[in-house]
């Protein structure tokens, strides 16, 4: 913990400068520190530990739906890249390239994974020869590489930690039926565990991942209206089965082409929840994923310091048997005061004072990091009663992202009123699209804007297209967005 006791007050308001304030944060909360190498950002270990939390929520929902994790390489072969056009064409900007090892030129150059379709791909067509072999379903947790022109920390990095399921089906229907599974996976997660709304949906084509047939999103609102894309699903349909030669024989006892999906989240969920919940007071984090759900902090003169450690010890290891990650800060070179400013701003979602006298009532003081909400409580109930706050935090911090979404979605008709909300708000609007790629580049072009997704389901139809005033194919949500 640094020893500068001042910095918890030097923040930058959100009001003032929300990019400054996001970079205080995350540097005075010791989530992450700048490496070396450009773009690269080195993960602390309160950063890593919400990654460590998010995986274990994660996988555990993917093993309950019938996926395994497995491992692939780090390096892809330039040839992969050459059997799928598409695919190759939206990557290629950001792949770095080795082409020398051990003081050697490669006869190839080998790509540092962006993503792994085209590995997989290549490993599935040798493991897959029956229907009996299917569905496959395999996740992979891994590092990747998009050499990112302008990077900011965990929501946009050069190198990225993330999962990547693959998987492959008899038919378009089973296919199908994966990707949006895995997309109610994501939401289920995201709202239930990480306190985010969002908003489901399917990509335009023009945003849709490179080589898919249909892509689908979760769409999540920052508290500077702009949007990140919380998570993906996408239905490839034959398009790598063909490239790569992923075949099968049928029941009917033909040869077909597998149906595969592809699926993924990544570290930038960590800059997501710091941009929806945090507060000028610093980070607010989800009870089900914080690194500390608890600080206890005893407090009290010299003389019953004693009895008062021993109590809080006592407590401590109760709360740590029920499952509830608890620290304890019992130094005394600090003020009780600094302490209760320090752990505000590294977000801990409560806090629990004990004292000589609550000690004596046999009480203590619970403290909700999102309300500020004090609470006393009896200590031979601390369990239940910490497990309880816990639970209003977590509603209370949906609750807030909700509201402050709600009151930042516009609904308008034309370009121009795109324009003034977005200059004069901030937030998401909502949209007719005629289904034409120029009208949706004018968007961008002009406003900065860009089809977040069009949602499965918009709180209303919209009749015309923003830009040309013709009828309208899609209703479609635009934002800013990282």
């Amino acid at each position: 913990m640094s020893k500068d006791k001042s910095f918890v007050t030097e923040i930058t308001p959100q009001s003032e400068d929300f990019s400054r304030w996001y970079i205080d944060v995350i540097k005075k909360a010791e989530l992450m520190d700048y490496s070396p190498v450009r773009g690269c950002i080195v993960f602390r270990p309160d950063g890593y530990e919400l990654w460590e939390n998010m995986q274990r929520e994660l996988d555990k929902r993917f093993k309950d739906t019938g996926h395994r994790n497995a491992y692939f390489p780090l390096f892809i072969p330039e040839s992969f890249f050459q059997k799928e056009k598409e695919h190759v064409e939206g990557f290629n900007p950001e792949l770095p390239w080795v082409t020398e090892a051990g003081g050697e030129k490669l006869e190839e150059r080998l790509a540092i994974r962006p993503t792994s379709e085209t590995m997989i791909g290549h490993m599935y067509a040798k493991w897959i020869n029956s229907y009996r072999d299917l569905p496959l379903l395999i996740n992979q947790w891994a590092n990747v590489v998009r050499w990112e022109k302008r990077t900011l920390p965990f929501l946009r990095t050069s190198e990225f930690l993330w999962q990547e399921g693959h998987t492959a089906h008899e038919n378009e229907e089973d296919a199908r039926k994966e990707t949006m599974t895995m997309l109610d996976v994501y939401t289920d997660f995201v709202e239930n565990v990480l306190a985010i709304p969002v908003i489901k949906g399917q990509k335009t084509p023009s945003e849709k991942f490179a080589g898919a047939v249909d892509t689908y999103s979760i769409e999540a609102m920052m508290k500077d209206g702009r949007a990140v894309q919380a998570g993906t699903s996408h239905y490839l349909g034959t398009n790598f089965a063909v490239a790569f030669d992923i075949k099968y024989l049928s029941r009917e006892n033909t040869q077909e082409y597998c149906h595969t999906t592809s699926w993924g989240v990544s570290t930038r969920l960590i800059g997501a929840l710091i941009m929806v919940h945090g507060d000028d007071r610093g980070l607010v984090l989800p009870p089900k994923v914080a690194p500390t759900q608890v600080i206890m902090i005893p407090i009290g003169p010299p003389k019953t310091r004693e009895a008062v450690i021993a109590k809080t010890d006592e407590l401590y290891a109760q709360l740590k048997a029920a499952g509830i990650r608890v620290r304890v800060d019992d130094r005394t070179d600090v003020s009780p005061g600094w302490k209760f400013n320090e752990y505000e701003m590294r977000g801990i979602p409560v806090r629990l004072e004990l004292g000589p006298r609550d000690l004596e009532n046999g009480v203590c003081v619970l403290v909700s990091r999102v309300s500020g909400e004090k609470k006393q409580v009896p200590l031979d109930n601390l369990v239940d009663e910490v497990k309880a706050m816990l639970d209003e935090v977590h509603a209370d911090m949906f609750k807030r992202a909700l509201a402050f979404r709600d009151e930042h979605f516009f609904s308008i008709e034309t370009l121009d009123e795109l324009k003034s909300a977005l200059e004069e708000k901030r937030g998401f609007a909502l949209a007719g699209w005629c289904g034409s790629d120029d009208c949706e580049k004018r968007v961008k072009d002009e406003t900065g804007a860009t089809s977040r997704n069009i949602p499965f389901e918009p709180a209303e139809h919209k009749s015309q297209c923003l830009v040309c005033g013709q009828p309208s194919k899609h209703t479609v949500v635009f934002a800013r967005a990282y």
